[in-house]
């Protein structure tokens, strides 16, 4: 019997559903970044969580990487929009305060907002006792960027024939945990999934990479049409984000090298191709869309980055 996402207890496309029925109290909502307009500039501003990706986190009692995640998922974001970041916040909710613990998970917040160029300007503890167990905890964060205007990208440039350029992520990230847990249930944290690997929970713990020193430095080289960050919904759900209507993308399958991780989520619980396709990055975790000329030249010089597809004209994503 094949595992699934909505087994796990997700339901992508009732998130779908209801990400529409909002629009229609905050039309702005959708993008991977909300946009404010001041002056000649826009303040991109994003929030976002780590999800149950911080089950593993306290199983492992290891809590010094969650933070990164937490803001990787943010600063992302706003970089689809060629945004740079300014500051984040953190909100933290507790059972009961636990110093030693949380010091390890604001410094992975901390070492998150000096990867992305960013200040850590404030946040909220918050002490619940009765609504979390002991032990437990969650995470939210907050972050604002800048662009000008003339300057931002939002995708409006892209024509069929652009090109797509993969970034490769670090892992699973911090999506698709839920189907994780139920995948991994008859797994052992400790287990190696072969034999030079590190323990599957330190694979799954690996922080989500951040891009935006990466991608700052290709945007000064080439000229960037639209990005994605590809996190809830994988390919199916982001990449159309940044496209043009009447636009859509065509995938490569095999065009990039899928980590081992993957490979041992779907064969041990039985995942089907297309379950994989919508719920894991499936070791792409961040894309550009740019010319055939620019994008070509890009991965020539790069290795670090791979064609993975192309713009085409329709209303859903394809793959080949």
């Amino acid at each position: 019997m094949h595992s699934t996402y909505l087994e796990a207890g997700v339901n992508l496309d009732a998130a779908a559903g209801w990400v529409n029925r909002l629009k229609k109290l905050a039309p702005g909502i959708g993008g991977f970044g909300g946009i404010y307009p001041l002056g000649e500039d826009d303040l991109v501003a994003s929030t976002d969580g780590v999800g149950t990706k911080l089950k593993l986190a306290i199983a492992m009692n290891r809590h010094d990487t969650i933070g990164i995640d937490l803001v990787a998922m943010n600063v992302n974001d706003i970089l689809t929009s060629g945004a740079k970041s300014l500051f984040f916040l953190d909100y933290l909710a507790v059972a009961k305060l636990d110093p030693e613990k949380l010091e390890q998970v604001v410094a992975g917040i901390s070492n998150g907002c000096e990867q992305a160029g960013c200040l850590l300007i404030g946040g909220e503890t918050a002490q619940m006792p009765g609504l979390y167990r002991d032990g437990d905890y969650d995470l939210a964060g907050f972050a604002v960027g800048i662009v000008k205007r003339r300057d931002r990208i939002d995708g409006r440039k892209i024509k069929k024939g652009d090109l797509i350029v993969g970034l490769p992520s670090s892992g699973v990230h911090s999506n698709g945990f839920s189907l994780v847990w139920q995948i991994i249930k008859d797994c052992s944290l400790n287990d190696r999934i072969s034999k030079n690997s590190k323990t599957l929970g330190e694979i799954l713990l690996t922080p989500t990479c951040i891009y935006v020193k990466e991608v700052q430095k290709l945007m000064s080289q080439f000229t960037i049409k639209g990005m994605a960050h590809i996190t809830g919904g994988a390919f199916l759900k982001n990449i159309p984000r940044a496209l043009p209507q009447g636009l859509t993308a065509r995938i490569d399958e095999g065009s990039w090298p899928v980590p081992e991780i993957f490979q041992f989520l779907q064969k041990t619980g039985a995942i089907s191709n297309q379950e994989m396709r919508r719920v894991f990055n499936r070791g792409i975790g961040f894309v550009l869309i740019l010319s055939a000329q620019e994008a070509e030249q890009l991965c020539r010089q790069n290795q670090h980055c791979y064609l993975i597809g192309e713009v085409i004209e329709g209303d859903s994503l394809e793959w080949r």
